[in-house]
């Protein structure tokens, strides 16, 4: 079982940046592929990226490609998204995500996730 707690959403402004942290609980962090998606208002929830259980492969949203990043710290039990460059269009929940134990496939898909976080707000102004 993993449990996971997002922060650090908020209001900002187009063209400003926000970095996302997920804190997730057990001794197992590193056995699990992390993800982040993200959900607007009225629309369906949407994957953001992946990362490797070592930290050493990612896998972005298009619409995200070079503007966000997605790392780990493995010895913190803690998954990122260092998010550049926010557009309007970013502005939804955000929410981590942890794959199955031991399952190396970096997936966009939310049903190969069975860990949720509860999400964090982010805002960006126009």
């Amino acid at each position: 079982q993993v449990e996971l707690v997002e922060s650090g959403g908020g209001l900002v402004q187009a063209g400003g940046s926000l970095r996302l942290s997920c804190a997730a609980s057990g001794r197992t962090f590193s056995n699990h592929v992390m993800s982040w998606f993200r959900q607007a208002p009225g629309k369906e929830r949407e994957f953001v990226a992946a990362i490797s259980r070592s930290g050493g492969s990612t896998y972005y949203a298009d619409s995200v490609k070079g503007r966000f990043t997605i790392s780990r710290d493995n010895a913190k039990n803690t998954v990122y998204l260092q998010m550049n460059s926010l557009k309007p269009e970013d502005t939804a929940v955000y929410y981590c995500a942890a794959g199955v134990s031991r399952v190396s496939r970096l997936s966009s898909r939310s049903d190969e996730y069975p860990y949720w976080g509860q999400g964090t707000q982010v805002t960006v102004s126009s």
